[in-house]
């Protein structure tokens, strides 16, 4: 999965102006006082951030500062009594705001992946600052009258492809945020938009704190039985560290699906844990359910004021699919097949229940344990046998960083002697193949105290050759580390995470463009999940895999015999897999179809509903993400556009097969890819991009087959 911080940072950092009520004069001093390091650029390659020398109390006087200056420079720009051309108001607008570019992107980096109180009551106390900024720069009025001055004229100015694209994506910004309202309706934007802003931080805030909350404490190593030997004692440690000694705790990531019931035996603690997912945020001191109503409403206002129907209409329009109806549609003619499949899959579940002298009807929180039986005697295939061959290191070098160099001829060389947040962090350096130096890249992988759930792709610098920058790229997820001396395993899903989100990671440090705007991932929701779902599919393909699936101790390769009944056991719950994404994909999308007359709903009927209203109702399959802990829906920057996915992955399944017919794993059809692909960043539509890469516009028949569902 994606939700890029670098956009939602640089969105809320447009946000304090003349909200301080300390003097710049004594907010310079105490800056000054203090050897902010965000002062200056940092003079570690390519500005990476030196994390020795950052401190807590840095961001508020930085980002304060920061925000200040930013404000004055778009005034200038702005009050500028010359006529509007593109240098004196698109190039100063993207040179502008330095200062707080640089704060905000560690800031919220850090709140995301190393939180601590002190950050996250900042994070509270700059949210409605942060939304109040952003007006004051999308609304200024005379701000825009130079910018729809350009966007008039920009046939006639003599501009690049890009220099165009880049004015049209300017005024479309503005216009989206109310640039053409009335200064009643601005001011209705401005109270929406802080509110919006506070609900959405304290949404992240509490569901950080639900996740923590909602951990299963076991008493006796026996309800344990099914988990492996490192597991239990991973519990053990867990536990003992939140206070729990002599017990186990099993931590709860954040979707309704456990990884951890795949394994254990106990149906009451499987059912436990699953409640623990399924039911998380509804009351309690930490219910976010209000703020899921409330956002929804907040979020039909302000469509409303800017003349449509709904979200889902605003958030659409400027997407590859335009409107909520072509995603209806496109959901649409899916339901019936992936049903159908998922029933198949239940009926043999059940029958393996049934099989295994179990007197109960399939729930949710059984699907897991016994799909796997299931797996196994339709694959002969047994997971505990993969497992040994899916160490962490190996997956990552020889997986990740092969298919890397096989497809666009770079490698990743170890930077230990650059300064990392976290001692699980490692840098690296990305070289091309002729030993150009591209980029810095983070790899934060292990789950900590502190980190929010899922895995995304962010940068601390964006790529732009206007500001001479190159980019300074991280990955995060949250596998669960081994405890020390031990080696980490990962699952075969999250092995596909990894190659998944290294395909965000090569979009932004590809990334070969002028202006920062439209550098790297900055493109729209239902296309920059394109190139990453692309890259998950090397991870099974033979070559790359039996480079790195070896025997974590013998080094032996997994055999040919176990390789292809991993690669037919792919298709494998398939039904489940889609269902389960579908599901939560319609319910976003139902949520912010409301109108802004619409009453505050009950979460839980309006999930019911929207479940039954498309025929996706499957009892044992719940949606993915249930709304309460909708991470990407609510606070993050996927409202409405959950589908993005599912949209994205008819490019990659289209694009995937056609690279197959050109020789599959090979150079020039990976440079072809990184060129068209990854290299435009939003400097190209994006079918246009597409297809300057593949010839012509894709189908759905390599989806249908990528999933099994043909």
């Amino acid at each position: 999965m994606h939700k890029t911080l670098v956009a939602a940072a640089i969105t809320a950092t447009l946000a304090l102006s003349a909200c301080s009520t300390t003097s710049p004069e004594n907010q310079t001093a105490v800056m000054v006082q203090a050897q902010n390091p965000f002062l200056q650029a940092s003079t570690l390659q390519y500005q990476a951030p030196d994390f020795t020398k950052i401190k807590d109390e840095h961001f508020q006087p930085a980002l304060e500062l920061g925000i200040r200056e930013h404000y004055q420079q778009v005034l200038t720009i702005a009050n500028n009594p010359e006529a509007a051309t593109f240098e004196n108001t698109i190039v100063a607008l993207e040179k502008s705001g330095e200062l707080l570019t640089r704060t905000s992107k560690v800031f919220y980096n850090l709140a995301g992946t190393d939180s601590n109180p002190t950050l996250r009551k900042l994070q509270g106390e700059m949210a409605p600052k942060m939304a109040a900024h952003s007006d004051n720069i999308n609304l200024n009025p005379a701000l825009f009258t130079r910018i729809e001055t350009l966007y008039n004229q920009r046939e006639n100015l003599g501009l690049s492809a890009e220099e165009n694209r880049l004015v049209e994506v300017y005024y479309k910004r503005f216009v989206r945020a109310g640039a053409k309202l009335t200064e009643s309706q601005k001011q209705q934007i401005r109270v929406l938009n802080e509110e919006q802003s506070t609900l959405t931080n304290e949404f992240a805030q509490r569901l950080m704190r639900l996740t923590k909350e909602i951990a299963v404490v076991v008493d006796s190593k026996e309800q344990l039985a099914g988990l492996s030997d490192s597991a239990i004692k991973a519990a053990a440690i867990d536990a003992q560290a939140n206070g729990h000694d002599g017990k186990y705790q099993l931590n709860i990531t954040n979707t309704t699906r456990q990884p951890v019931l795949t394994q254990l035996q106990d149906r009451e603690l499987r059912q436990q844990i699953w409640q623990a997912s399924a039911e998380r945020g509804l009351e309690g001191e930490n219910e976010t359910a209000s703020l899921v109503a409330r956002l929804a409403q907040l979020r039909a206002e302000r469509a409303e004021l800017l003349g449509y129907k709904n979200w889902a209409e605003y958030r659409l329009e400027p997407q590859m699919a335009k409107t909520p109806e072509a995603v209806y549609k496109m959901f649409g003619s899916m339901v019936p097949a992936v049903v159908k499949n998922t029933e198949k899959e239940a009926a043999d579940i059940q029958a393996m229940i049934n099989q295994t002298g179990g007197d109960f009807e399939l729930a949710p929180w059984d699907w897991a344990y016994y799909a796997e039986l299931v797996r196994k005697e339709k694959f002969d295939l047994d997971e505990s046998a993969i497992r040994p061959y899916f160490e962490f290191d190996r997956v990552l070098e020889d997986g990740v960083f092969f298919t890397l160099k096989a497809l666009y001829g770079v490698t990743l060389t170890p930077r230990p002697d650059l300064p990392v947040y976290h001692e699980d962090v490692k840098a690296y350096e990305m070289f091309d193949e002729d030993g150009t130096s591209l980029a810095i890249f983070y790899a934060d992988y292990f789950s900590r105290e502190g980190k929010r759930g899922g895995a995304w792709m962010s940068s601390f610098v964006a790529q732009s050759e206007l500001l001479n920058n190159k980019p300074v790229v991280i990955n995060v997820m949250n596998i669960k580390k081994a405890p020390a001396g031990e080696p980490t395993f990962v699952s075969y899903d999250e092995v596909t995470t990894m190659f998944h989100e290294m395909g965000h990671g090569t979009h932004g440090m590809f990334s070969k463009v002028v202006y920062p705007t439209l550098s790297g991932t900055a493109v729209s929701r239902d296309f920059v999940e394109f190139p990453s779902t692309f890259e998950e599919d090397w991870a099974a393909h033979p070559k790359v895999l039996a480079n790195y699936a070896k025997h974590y101790e013998t080094g032996e390769p997994i055999s040919q015999e176990l390789l292809s009944k991993l690669l037919k056991s792919r298709s494998f719950n398939q039904g489940f897999d889609t269902l389960e994404y579908m599901s939560a994909a319609l319910v976003d999308l139902e949520w912010h179809s409301l109108n802004a007359n619409a009453p505050l709903q009950d979460v839980a009927s309006f999930e019911a509903a929207a479940l039954k209203k498309h025929g996706v109702n499957l009892p044992a399959v719940p949606p993915r993400y249930k709304s309460t802990y909708f991470a990407h829906a609510f606070p993050g920057g996927y409202s409405a556009s959950y589908y993005a996915y599912m949209w994205s992955e008819i490019l990659a399944a289209d694009a995937f097969a056609y690279v197959q017919t050109q020789g599959g794993l090979n150079r020039e059809i990976g440079m072809k890819f990184r060129k068209t692909i990854r290299e435009v960043g939003n400097t190209v539509a994006p079918m246009d991009a597409y297809k300057a890469f593949r010839g012509q516009e894709p189908t759905t028949e390599a989806l249908l087959e990528r999933r099994g569902l043909n």
